[in-house]
């Protein structure tokens, strides 16, 4: 693939246009292009779906549409610690439903936000695989399994311990 110049690329964020600059203007990119996008920013900004809208030439609704149809991609920025419970059925029959009561309850936010802080964000999540373990929740990635109300505001409780 050959390095492309980005014209109107002036002006965005010099990592934007150093993403864009990686592929051909030709719209089949667009899901790698999201992809590093999410990478590098951990969700996808309006300000970057309108270059790439501007780069591949496709409307911004277009755009729009592949980034909320898949899971992968967000548009909101995510906490720096993502907290994520499986409601999955057998987590959901094994009581993921009141880890999640709890999670909104100590972090004072709804599925799909962030705190004002920016510390944590809080996501509901179908199965993760681990059904096995149910029930289960991540924090950036890292399974609990068997988990607990307690097992819940320990890991919290550590995290907020924890300074920055």
């Amino acid at each position: 693939m050959e390095k492309q110049k980005c014209e109107g690329c002036s002006g965005i964020d010099p990592k934007m246009t150093e993403i864009l600059e990686k592929y051909t203007e030709d719209k089949s990119n667009l899901i790698q292009i999201l992809n590093e996008v999410q990478e590098y920013y951990g969700y996808v900004p309006e300000k970057a779906q309108l270059a790439i809208s501007e780069y591949l030439k496709i409307p911004m609704a277009e755009i729009y549409g592949v980034v909320t149809f898949y899971a992968r991609f967000t548009l909101k920025p995510k906490g720096k610690y993502h907290i994520a419970i499986c409601l999955g059925t057998a987590c959901f029959v094994k009581g993921s439903e009141q880890i999640l009561d709890r999670a909104k309850e100590r972090l004072g936010i709804v599925e799909g936000e962030t705190t004002k802080d920016g510390k944590f964000s809080l996501e509901a999540t179908r199965c993760i695989g681990a059904c096995g373990l149910a029930p289960v929740f991540t924090v950036n990635g890292e399974v609990y399994g068997k988990a607990t109300v307690k097992k819940l505001d320990e890991i919290i409780d550590k995290i907020m311990e924890n300074p920055e």
